[in-house]
């Protein structure tokens, strides 16, 4: 939350520690890569945090080590609220083992934005972004400009991030029928056909065709974008006051569709517990989760992020923020994955097994069959190790 999305957070926090006088949340923001390399350490101390949110793919990794406590029964005691009316794709995310270590913070699907002033610049129709591969590829060269020919282009197709980022490569192995991880969680498929074929589709249009720079995070990735440096990106709602601030006239579409699928990434990020937190702590913690989900708190945080609200049922006619509607169509919810959800040692595959591979594939430091077949089996081996 340290994005455009910070400020709608804190509201719902000043607003929840304005309405009693029991409990005081005191939030504490921080990068992704800096929270994760302190969970461990911090849940272990005896002042650490008593609510840890996280992306719910990392729910696993601490579960598995006792550090966080159990929510089923949050789910159970209906004094707290009506949970169904959370998505359950949102609720599952934070399983581990048939157990909930988890209670929804946010959800949010990708889409892909585009500025509409470069298509309307390389002659492409502003209101009509690709919506297949071979649209994209089509589009690319057009979008893609090298002015003084030195093979490094003033102005790229698309923004992608292959490193510390929501995933943006992942997706596209899932719409060629391919993935990560199977289903079930139990095996590696990164070097099946399918995975290998999108990863060499997508490694020609960076790397050959120069549609993107190598190396992005996804800080880099949004700031491309925002300064008009790229044509497209796929991203989430938390950068659309960042792009209005700046003044990116921008549409938005579902991401393109590959030659099986047309699914995009769900980022889930959930709120956790200190395993050593007290039976009070945890009891002030779930009346904490149960103000955030509720209505006037999700018009609140919707209005002021342009995320979709976490619950079912609040009303489109409530919300002002136009965007919370767009993230929220029942279409683009539907056709949304979890990456690596339940899935053991989530982060490190993520982070030290994939993304590193992506990027010596990126650089031409081999083959993507070699590379991602290596992967592959240190991508099982952390499954197996659980």
């Amino acid at each position: 939350m340290t994005g455009p999305d910070g400020p709608a957070v804190q509201q719902v926090i000043d607003d929840f520690n304005a309405s009693q006088s029991e409990i005081v949340i005191e939030p504490n923001i921080m990068p992704w890569d800096q929270l994760y390399q302190k969970v461990l350490t911090s849940v272990t101390s005896a002042d650490g945090p008593q609510i840890i949110a996280m992306d719910a793919s990392r729910v696993p990794q601490y579960a598995a080590t006792g550090a966080l406590a159990t929510t089923d029964d949050y789910f159970a005691d209906t004094t707290y609220m009506d949970t169904s009316v959370l998505p359950s794709a949102a609720v599952n995310a934070s399983k581990f083992r048939g157990t909930n270590y988890g209670v929804p913070f946010n959800l949010a699907p990708m889409m892909l934005y585009y500025n509409k002033d470069l298509f309307k610049a390389a002659g492409l129709d502003p209101e009509k972004p690709p919506t297949t591969w071979d649209e994209f590829a089509d589009m690319a060269g057009k979008l893609t400009v090298d002015s003084d020919g030195d093979g490094k282009p003033e102005q790229y197709a698309i923004a992608l991030a292959d490193h510390e980022t929501v995933p943006m490569y992942q997706p596209f192995l899932w719409n060629n029928g391919g993935g990560v991880v199977s289903e079930d969680a139990t095996t590696s498929i990164v070097a099946e056909p399918a995975s290998i074929e999108a990863l060499e589709f997508w490694t020609k249009q960076v790397r050959d065709n120069k549609v993107s720079p190598i190396g992005l995070a996804g800080a880099d990735a949004d700031k491309l974008f925002q300064t008009g440096k790229a044509a497209m990106e796929i991203v989430g709602p938390w950068m659309t006051n960042g792009f209005n601030e700046a003044g990116i006239d921008f549409g938005l579409a579902r991401p393109f569709a590959g030659p099986v699928a047309q699914d995009t990434l769900m980022n889930v990020v959930t709120f956790t517990l200190n395993a050593k937190n007290t039976d009070e702590q945890k009891k002030a913690a779930y009346t904490f989760f149960t103000y955030w989900n509720s209505v006037d708190s999700q018009i609140t945080w919707a209005d002021g992020s342009g995320f979709p609200p976490t619950r079912t049922d609040v009303p489109a006619d409530k919300l002002q923020n136009e965007y919370s509607a767009i993230f929220g169509q029942k279409e683009l919810l539907e056709n949304s994955q979890v990456l690596l959800a339940g899935v053991p040692n989530a982060g490190t595959i993520t982070d030290d097994i994939f993304h590193p591979a992506l990027q010596k594939v990126l650089n031409g430091k081999g083959s993507v069959k070699d590379i991602f077949t290596a992967a592959s089996k240190d991508i099982q081996a952390q499954i197996d190790k659980g």
